[in-house]
């Protein structure tokens, strides 16, 4: 039962980060206002910033979703998580009015936001730690199923 959780949220991981990466794609000048507006980074490194979070996330998301080094791939996610329960927390805190720039819409960032980063980053943790899981019991291979041991 074990295996087939860390499967599931593995799987689960993957869809949301490729899901989080497809909505930018369109609108990557938003998505990088969204970026600077967190007022964390120097505006020359905005760009490149939000080109490597868009990169990231597909890279990711892809690996986690096919099971092949998955244990690596959630351990970048969880990073990623905490640079971004990070982020959302001390713009929060500052008092910055903002769109989390989550995925790809105009959702303002809200305690909510940060409290809906937590369940991920302890599902990448997860993974990390215990391995893929399977998706259906026995099952072996890759493609979501057993691989990236």
């Amino acid at each position: 039962m074990k295996s087939i959780l860390l499967g599931l949220a593995r799987a689960a991981l993957g869809a949301i980060f490729l899901y989080a990466a497809v909505t930018k794609l369109p609108d990557m000048a938003a998505f990088a206002t969204d970026i600077a507006n967190y007022r964390m980074l120097p505006a020359a490194l905005v760009p490149a910033t939000s080109a490597a979070v868009v990169g990231i996330e597909l890279a990711v998301g892809l690996l986690l979703v096919a099971g092949v080094a998955a244990r690596a791939a959630a351990l970048v996610t969880a990073g990623m998580l905490v640079f971004f329960i990070a982020g959302l927390s001390q713009a929060l805190l500052r008092g910055i009015d903002l769109h989390c720039g989550c995925f790809g819409g105009t959702e303002l960032a809200t305690w909510g936001t940060v409290g809906r980063d937590v369940p991920m980053l302890a599902a990448a943790v997860a993974v990390a730690a215990w391995g893929p899981g399977r998706i259906r019991p026995g099952g072996v291979g890759r493609l979501g199923v057993d691989g990236g041991r």
